[in-house]
């Protein structure tokens, strides 16, 4: 086994299960990994084997023996990676809106983690376990931008403590339809499982706490250019927050589907994936401590979405 990693719970839940508690300060691991390595002996509270529905003590220490990450689920491919930033630790990659984070269902190659493993030559953290080696946090299939990923396990347990504690700066650019209202404002509204369409987030009673940010950056009619950060790092969180307001994402084939269809019909401007980039991550270097931002840049598609709207803009605007 590997060197372990250890931590102190602070709080005492009677009600609530090692496993899923777990999920909430390790983002980065599904339960079911968790649950797995409870099972298998690798995750062990005061030096005890529990079982997955142990309650969680004030003073518990949780020690985690992370397996290192298997390759023959996963297999290397040969596929180009835009990468902003590269050392012994990290690596941080401009993501593609088209390819997947990790294998699943579906998507069992072709992903982000593939193209990983060839490129780091299996140098990943195993802390997300076979199936996600390295990945500390993802972006759906059609966003497209900052990607930050663990080469070792300390790195990956520090920076998903960083995201946990929200001491990461994060920041998206979208497209939304709709006359957006007000120029600046700050959503906190909690988010959970649609309780009849189990593929869709929606803010809910009873969800997690959420909170998203924004200015408008541009103003168009039936349309507008907004920068988003995002405080909490809840699934669909921006998608679902902007709904909310009543402003989806454009091209979002979840979310906005009607909505878009109007904007393409008003504009002749077409998006053929939701609109949203993680433009900019920025946090302190988990080794070094030194601040580090990073930045991807508009990929073509989203520029061309954004020049339609400017020139559509100009030309229904009346003459001065």
């Amino acid at each position: 086994m590997s060197q372990p990693d250890t931590l102190v719970l602070d709080q005492t839940l009677p009600s609530e299960r090692l496993d899923r508690h777990l999920t909430q300060l390790l983002p980065g691991v599904s339960r079911a990994s968790l649950q797995r390595l409870i099972i298998d002996g690798r995750i062990k509270v005061n030096g005890i084997l529990v079982k997955p529905t142990h309650p969680p003590r004030a003073g518990d220490v949780i020690t985690i023996h992370w397996p290192a990450p298997r390759s023959s689920q996963a297999q290397p491919q040969d596929i180009p990676l835009d990468v902003l930033h590269e050392d012994e630790d990290l690596i941080v990659i401009n993501k593609p809106a088209d390819l997947v984070v990790h294998p699943s269902a579906g998507h069992e190659d072709g992903t982000i983690v593939n193209a990983l493993l060839h490129h780091c030559r299996g140098s990943l953290s195993g802390v997300g376990g076979f199936e996600r080696p390295g990945i500390v946090h993802r972006l759906d299939l059609g966003t497209s931008g900052c990607l930050v990923v663990a080469k070792n396990d300390r790195t990956h347990i520090a920076l998903t403590e960083r995201f946990q504690q929200r001491l990461v700066e994060k920041f998206y650019h979208c497209i939304v339809c709709g006359d957006f209202e007000p120029a600046n404002g700050d959503i906190r509204a909690p988010i959970g499982r649609h309780p009849t369409q189990r593929k869709r987030m929606t803010v809910i009673d009873g969800g997690r706490f959420a909170r998203t940010s924004f200015q408008r950056l541009e103003r168009f009619p039936g349309s507008a250019y907004v920068e988003a950060q995002l405080h909490t790092g809840r699934t669909h969180q921006i998608r679902v927050h902007f709904l909310h307001l009543g402003f989806p994402i454009f091209g979002d084939e979840t979310y906005g589907k009607a909505p878009s269809k109007k904007l393409t019909t008003l504009t002749g401007v077409v998006a053929t994936r939701q609109m949203l980039h993680a433009r900019r991550l920025a946090f302190r270097h988990p080794h070094s401590g030194r601040y580090c931002e990073f930045d991807a840049p508009l990929p073509p598609d989203f520029r061309l979405v954004l020049t339609g709207l400017r020139e559509w803009a100009a030309r229904s605007s009346p003459t001065q």
